[in-house]
């Protein structure tokens, strides 16, 4: 990054009254010439993240005075991006435009309708017709309409295509058995669900595989038999916790994560056309995959490859925008294998149950299962110190580092903060003399949004703070450090899935309110492999959230796109 550059933004932002050290996230968002960029419009610094718009209002009265006002064009172009990039984080694609107007009435805009109209025009905002080109007919005045970014509508565009891409050009194998089937579609399976995605795998280009924790088996067991039958198979999981786990099926040169597949760091490789050097991939944890993480995936697998999307639909949707998996299913475009293969023990009962809506008590004779109720925060802080460090790893011998704190969320006297301070001066107290950490201090790295790395602090030095996460060493630069690094002991259900520990901790805050869904407890209770301990301070908030919706709704696009593909021939 240029030094001068920063410097320059620097200048600006304190001149507007906003802090220096915002600087290098500006030059990071706007290039080089981010300076004069700021002056010329400072509604950009919308733009950066954890800028509040009140912040970035403050900054523009700073530099331009009365010159501006609540109508400036230049602020509603931001305002208009802003709140479509906020309804991303929590997962839409696309907005109706009475949500959009609404929201941007929120922030004082003086003429909402305007501004969406002038965003369309630039094309800074496209619009879609929520049903497809087949709602033409019934009149414009009647069509329910759809406006968002293009980055997302390009994204799912791109991915429904990519989709059929891999349907169209599958020719199966020279070489196959009777009734057209390859040799390795008949391979031993370890379950009839195991033996019925072969099958399908071996005759399509584009399966979908759902099922809980035990049905992650199965894709296992056909990237062994297609690696047995010579194909270069391989099986990506969403984080290293969940390849790990898998390797111990598949073996170490079968199993990458998604972000090293597509880095490069591990896997096939690419071939010279730049795709995937690979006959079959199957994703596990797909329900994780971002529309724009799952178009770059889908468009780097070769023409006549098979890609298997394996997941538990019941899950927690990804921490980015859309919920492919959920479209992908729903659209009914490809063959779907739904596992038979239940999840064990008293763990996986209760899990099983909470996917269906209830809230069952299991019979843990070992207990598997523990529900601790408590009266306060305060309480609730207490307990969970102790079971940690103490009652479990005692319990069950394991180590502390095996036992893993979930909650609904950061904030509050019982989110990830809270338990963390505590959690820290039991376990690892300290002065946090490097930017708050200690060695020995569990954390969690999020280099990039809905990408977490658990780890443990080992030291630092000049150029930044060193941790040994599961995947190796990982120096996180100076700067980054306050932005991407947290302690871990306790994380959120979004952070914990697509991983498991020995034992879970989960936490159940009296005031999660619609944080608390069923979808969050099914994940956050399957987090445990032996020990599953429930710290309850929700009554009956729990019982009411387990029967309600699965998830906050999410408006998408992608399950229509296809649709309109299949429509087409």
């Amino acid at each position: 990054m240029d030094a001068e550059a920063v410097a320059a933004a620097a200048r600006v932002l304190v001149e507007g009254g906003a802090p220096g050290e915002l600087a290098g996230d500006v030059v990071r968002v706007l290039g080089e010439r981010a300076a004069a960029e700021l002056r010329e419009d400072p509604w950009l610094l919308l733009g950066v993240g954890g800028v509040r718009v009140e912040q970035g209002d403050a900054f523009a009265r700073g530099l331009l005075g009365g010159a501006c006002g609540p109508g400036d064009e230049r602020r509603a172009r931001a305002l208009v991006a802003r709140v479509l990039e906020d309804a991303a984080l929590r997962g839409h694609t696309a907005l109706p435009p009475a949500d959009l107007h609404a929201a941007l009435r929120g922030h004082a805009l003086p003429d909402p309708e305007a501004a969406v109209g002038a965003a369309v025009t630039d094309g800074q905002v496209l619009v879609f017709r929520e049903g497809g080109d087949d709602e033409e007919e019934a009149g414009d005045e009647d069509v329910p309409l759809l406006l968002g970014l293009d980055r997302y509508a390009m994204a799912e565009e791109s991915l429904a295509e990519g989709f059929f891409r891999l349907l169209r050009s599958f020719e199966g194998e020279p070489g196959d058995g009777d009734g057209g089937e390859p040799d390795w579609a008949r391979a031993a399976a370890p379950t009839p669900s195991a033996a019925e995605l072969i099958k399908a795998a071996a005759g399509s280009g584009l399966v979908v595989h759902s099922g809980g924790e035990a049905a992650r088996a199965e894709p296992a067991a056909l990237v062994a038999a297609a690696r047995a039958a010579g194909l270069r198979a391989y099986a990506a999981a969403y984080t290293e916790n969940g390849r790990r786990r898998l390797a111990a099926a598949v073996g170490e040169d079968a199993a990458v994560t998604v972000d090293g597949l597509l880095s490069g760091a591990g896997g096939p490789g690419r071939a010279a056309d730049g795709s995937l050097d690979l006959d079959l991939l199957a994703v596990l944890d797909a329900p994780q995959l971002s529309v724009e993480e799952a178009t770059t995936l889908v468009e780097s697998v070769p023409d006549g490859a098979r890609l298997v999307l394996s997941g538990d639909p019941h899950a927690l949707w990804s921490a980015g925008a859309g919920r492919v998996f959920a479209d992908l299913l729903a659209a009914r475009v490809c063959p779907r294998v739904v596992s038979r293969t239940p999840d064990p023990g008293p763990i996986g009962e209760l899990v099983s149950c909470v996917g269906e809506g209830e809230l069952t008590a299991v019979e843990a004779p070992d207990k598997e299962v523990v529900v601790v109720p408590v009266r306060d925060p305060r309480e609730a802080v207490h307990r969970t110190v102790q079971l940690v460090a103490d009652s479990v790893p005692r319990a069950f011998g394991v180590e502390g580092a095996q036992v893993q704190v979930v909650t609904t969320g950061h904030g509050g006297p019982v989110g990830t903060r809270a338990l963390n301070a505590a959690l820290k001066e039991r376990l690892n107290p300290g002065p946090g003399r490097f930017g708050g950490f200690d060695p020995g201090d569990r954390v969690v790295h999020v280099p990039v949004p809905g990408r977490t790395l658990p780890g443990t602090v080992t030291g630092a030095e000049p150029d930044g703070l060193r941790l040994e996460c599961e995947q190796g060493p990982v120096l996180v630069p100076r700067e980054d450090v306050a932005a991407t690094v947290r302690h871990g002991w306790a994380v959120t259900g979004h952070q914990a899935a697509g991983m498991r520990w020995p034992a879970a901790v989960v936490v159940v805050p009296g005031d999660a309110g619609p944080l608390l869904t069923r979808s969050w407890v099914y994940t956050a209770f399957g987090r445990g492999e032996r020990h599953l301990s429930v710290v309850q301070g929700a009554d009956q908030h729990l019982t009411q959230a387990v029967a309600g919706p699965p998830a906050a709704e999410r408006t998408t696009r992608l399950a229509a796109v296809l649709r309109e593909l299949t429509a087409q021939g």
